[in-house]
């Protein structure tokens, strides 16, 4: 069964160049990584909320804890690509995000990142600011 993405998803534009590609012409798997974070730092800016200002004003950032990807099928050069993205579980200082990348309606990649909310001056997980758990929650 197809899975389908939820309503309330979110999902950016990417054009796959020459730089992103490896010897064989295909996305390099790492870039991948690059595509999911590109996605929640524009979803992050999209909700009002650039990550340099939360590190500054909020002494808050988002640390990457874990990742699984699956490698379905390869990107290759000029591809138009969406990358998107989707609240699976939300706690209270960390967030799973269900991932992927798609080339029309089919899926490349997909994936779960597990970010953590820390403290930028201690380096110490600290509680998600209602302020973005309820935007977080829209994602659900």
């Amino acid at each position: 069964m197809k899975y389908q993405p939820k309503a309330n998803a979110f999902a950016i534009p990417v054009r796959i160049y020459y730089e992103d590609t490896d010897a064989a012409g295909v996305v390099y798997y790492a870039n991948y990584l690059k595509f999911f974070e590109r996605c929640r730092t524009e979803w992050m800016r999209r909700v009002g909320h650039d990550q340099s200002d939360l590190a500054r004003d909020e002494r808050i950032a988002f640390v990457v804890k874990s990742v699984h990807c699956e490698y379905l099928q390869p990107a290759r050069l000029d591809d138009p690509l969406t990358v998107g993205l989707e609240v699976e579980k939300l706690g209270r200082a960390q967030v799973v995000f269900r991932q992927h990348v798609r080339r029309g309606e089919e899926e490349l990649v997909t994936g779960t990142v597990q970010i953590v909310c820390v403290n930028v001056d201690k380096m110490k997980t600290a509680p998600i600011p209602d302020f973005l758990r309820s935007k977080l929650e829209a994602l659900q």
